[in-house]
This record gives structure tokens, C-alpha cells and sequence, in this order.
């Protein structure tokens, strides 16, 4: 066996040298530099390119084919999961509606108070979202007015200036 000096100093990409690879095969530190310098002397460590399988390879190829039609014939046959997640989450959806349907049938049944039958008058609330500018004096504003053909009803003002907030 070779020192790892030399093994090192000896290593090159595709090295098939059998001195360099019975080395591999017995110091890890030079496996370790040898696999970062080329990952396939690993494989070419291992050898056995003159192994024969049992038979011959006719054989091996024959058996290895008998396996791919039995697995093949075997997921043909197999009989699929008939409760996949889908049908469970179809199955729960109803069953969820089912038993809503049920509860508010339930509640609708119930006797319900007076006061909920004469619930009393609720004043009317503002409902203005946006603040009403009633006088507006600016050099820089451009204010269109647009008239209306009915005086009682309400004018419409735009007001166009740089100055204003975006949301007025």
C-alpha cells in the first residue's frame, strides 16, 4: 500500500490505477481529499467491474423484467382507497350542514320575547362619512360650482387645490 503522499501526489480525474484505488478503500482521510477532488472514485473504489451476476446477465435481465410485469400487473389490480381526503371532506361539509340545518330549525321554534317582536324606533343617525366644507377661501383653489335646475335641492361645489388632504 502507498503512503498518502504519494497518493495524493498520484491522484488525478478518472484514476483507475489499482494501487491508488486499494488506498481508497483503506484510509478515510484520503477518501474524504479524493471525493471532493472527483465524487466518482467512490464508485470506481468499490470495483467488481468483473463481477458476474448468478446465471449470467441474461438471466439477471430476465428476472429484473419478470419483476417490472408483476409490479405493473400488481397496480392494475389494486383496488384504490375509496375514502380519500376529498370524500372525507365532502362527507364532513354535509354533515356540517346537516346539523346547522338542524339548529336553526331548532331555534326557530323557540318562543320569542315581545321585545324582540316591538323593538322600539331607532333615531336616525348622521350618515355624512366626509366633512362638508360650507365657506372656502383660497387664491390657489380653483371651485366649480354646477347648477342645478331645482333650487331647494342641494348644490354640488368642487373645490380644486393642491393644499386640500386627499381624503376631503
Amino acid at each position: 500500500m502507498i503512503a498518502c503522499r504519494d497518493f495524493r501526489a498520484e491522484l488525478t480525474a478518472n484514476a483507475n490505477d489499482p494501487k491508488l484505488l486499494e488506498h481508497v478503500r483503506a484510509c478515510d482521510s484520503c477518501l474524504d481529499y479524493a471525493a471532493s477532488f472527483d465524487p466518482d472514485i467512490v464508485f470506481r473504489a468499490i470495483g467488481g467491474g468483473d463481477l458476474v451476476p448468478p446465471g449470467g446477465v441474461d438471466a439477471f435481465v430476465d428476472d429484473v423484467m419478470r419483476q417490472v410485469r408483476v409490479r405493473a400487473a400488481a397496480n392494475v389490480v389494486s383496488v384504490p382507497n375509496r375514502w380519500t381526503w376529498r370524500r372525507l371532506s365532502a362527507a364532513a361539509a354535509i354533515a356540517a350542514g346537516v346539523t346547522g340545518a338542524a339548529l336553526v330549525y331548532q331555534h326557530d321554534r323557540t318562543i320569542v320575547p315581545a321585545a324582540v317582536l316591538n323593538p322600539r324606533p331607532v333615531a336616525a343617525a348622521n350618515l355624512t362619512t366626509k366633512p362638508v366644507v360650507e365657506t372656502y377661501e383660497s387664491e390657489k383653489a380653483t371651485i366649480v360650482e354646477v347648477p342645478t335646475a331645482d333650487t331647494g335641492s342641494a348644490q354640488v361645489v368642487m373645490i380644486f387645490d393642491d393644499a386640500l388632504p386627499s381624503d376631503l
